[in-house]
């Protein structure tokens, strides 16, 4: 059966290392910022709700001084600089003024711990940190257009097995790769006319490579949420006039599940995304009911993709469910099967839009780009017709609502507990998370202790959204096998994980 080629293929050439390359895209992500500038300098860019709106002129002019005002401190092309700031203008224009001065932007996940921000922060060795309480710096105008197609403009972290985050180095042809394939696989315009909602964080690649960075390149308008809360969301669509939405599964459940979500409200939207974590069937049911007049997609992607690399398109929502889609234009995919055969085998993953490699971690980086493809660790098969099927993670982790939870480390922080011997840490079903965390704990003999004073001492050594929502104190030890590992899959088919502790 040929397979299924459901996005634009034109103006696609491949080159002598076998990656497939857009033709015709700029040469910076500040060359693609002046373009959009040039096009429209008067059309609304940047929205915070309850604050400011900046035009791209605007956007252009203030990002400069904030350029000049890093170099006035010291900040040269290629120094790394760190962005603690919550969603807003403010983040946009710290990131758009470390990309005109050359610099190379770390967003920094404002739910790190101070241990976990630290680390972020002295791996990367930036030599600025952007803080919430500091004005941003301001200076003298300054563009710098000097940076490479190649060269990297940003370092994502993203969480790591061993307990220390990983930084993605991510390029500009990282970025402007992604751009183009996530307007192929979306079919949004690049007209200006498009008004796209950021529900998730910034600090994450789907909010800022696509939403933030797709919407600039298209002369569209970003409108930025600080905070989530459902009914702000429900607002924001109708008050800021939003025809284009991208969340992960939980924020669809809390929308629709509100008892004042009105379907006249959303028949604005025009093209609605879901991606980042589990989302079961029924959900997408109802998302397609609840917005009748947008065009529904799956999106799947790492930190390492640059964010997508393959997409469900609407015509098949309703027929494949179960999958994430077809891969994006410039994405060749393949699967490395088990010794022991199967269907199912690790997703890798070559294209642009992969990153470079991990920052100041050479080994890590050996075992992940292997002779320029990506190992994601997901566990995936293809069917004749292309369709892509996430079906287990070789990574031990939990994607709860799109923050990606690895369960080494929560299992690490379990350990510096007084009372406890051995803990596993697990993926929950839940219908409107996707996931949620939940841990089984084996006491050491004499000790007593609760779920919930467990869950208060593991928010004092983790990110919030890491500590588990649910603990079961077991009796017996933990099922290992005969060279000593836990079974997971025993436990999570013996569990009952019984009430929700927060």
């Amino acid at each position: 059966m040929t397979p299924i080629q459901p996005f634009d293929q034109s103006g696609i050439v491949r080159g002598s290392d076998g990656i497939a390359r857009y033709q015709g895209l700029q040469s910076s992500v500040v060359a693609m910022l002046r373009q959009s500038v040039d096009k429209a300098p008067k059309s609304e860019a940047i929205v915070e709700i309850g604050g400011e709106r900046l035009n791209f002129q605007q956007l252009w002019e203030r990002a400069a001084r904030v350029a000049g005002g890093l170099r006035d401190l010291g900040v040269q092309p290629g120094d790394r600089v760190a962005i603690r700031l919550t969603n807003g203008v403010k983040w946009c224009l710290a990131f758009f003024g470390a990309q005109l001065a050359g610099a190379i932007a770390v967003p920094v996940n404002t739910r790190f711990s101070e241990p976990e921000v630290a680390y972020v922060v002295d791996d990367s060795g930036s030599k600025f940190v952007f803080l919430p309480d500091q004005p941003l710096p301001q200076g003298d105008a300054l563009v710098y257009e000097k940076a490479g197609f190649d060269e990297v403009a940003a370092i994502f972290y993203t969480s790591g097995t061993t307990g220390f985050p990983k930084g993605a180095m991510t390029t500009h042809a990282n970025f402007l790769s992604n751009i183009e394939n996530c307007h192929r696989a979306s079919r949004l315009p690049f007209d200006g006319s498009v008004r796209t909602l950021v529900s998730v964080p910034l600090f994450h690649v789907t909010g800022c490579n696509s939403q933030l960075l797709l919407a600039t390149a298209g002369t569209n308008t970003t409108v930025i949420m600080p905070e989530f809360t459902v009914q702000a969301f429900l607002s924001a669509i109708k008050a800021e006039r939003i025809n284009a939405l991208t969340s992960v599964p939980a924020v669809y459940w809390y929308a629709i599940n509100q008892a004042n979500f009105n379907k006249d409200d959303s028949s604005n939207v025009r093209w609605l995304s879901y991606g980042g974590a589990p989302i079961a069937p029924e959900l997408i049911g109802r998302i397609l009911e609840s917005f009748p007049n947008a065009r529904v997609g799956n999106g799947f992607g790492l930190t390492e993709t640059c964010s997508l690399a393959t997409y469900l398109p609407h015509e098949y929502t309703r027929l494949r469910p179960e999958t994430v889609g077809f891969p994006a234009p410039v994405v060749d995919l393949k699967i490395e099967l088990p010794h022991g055969g199967g269907d199912a085998g690790e997703l890798l993953i070559r294209a642009p839009n992969v990153v470079k490699g991990y920052w100041n971690k050479p080994e890590a980086t050996e075992k992940a780009f292997v002779d320029g493809w990506l190992h994601t660790g997901d566990m995936a098969r293809i069917d004749d017709q292309g369709f892509v099927q996430i079906v287990d993670r070789i990574k031990d982790m939990v994607n709860r609502g799109g923050e990606n939870v690895y369960c080494i480390e929560v299992e690490n922080a379990l350990a510096g507990h007084p009372a406890v011997f051995e803990a596993a840490v697990l993926g929950v079903p839940d219908t409107m998370m996707g996931e949620k965390v939940g841990a089984v704990v084996v006491l050491k003999p004499g000790q007593t202790t609760s779920g919930g004073e467990i869950v208060a001492y593991l928010k004092t050594q983790i990110a919030d959204f890491k500590v588990p929502q649910f603990v079961v104190i077991n009796d017996q030890l933990l099922p290992r096998n005969p060279n000593g590992k836990v079974i997971k899959k025993r436990i999570r088919e013996d569990v009952a994980w019984g009430k929700q502790l927060w």
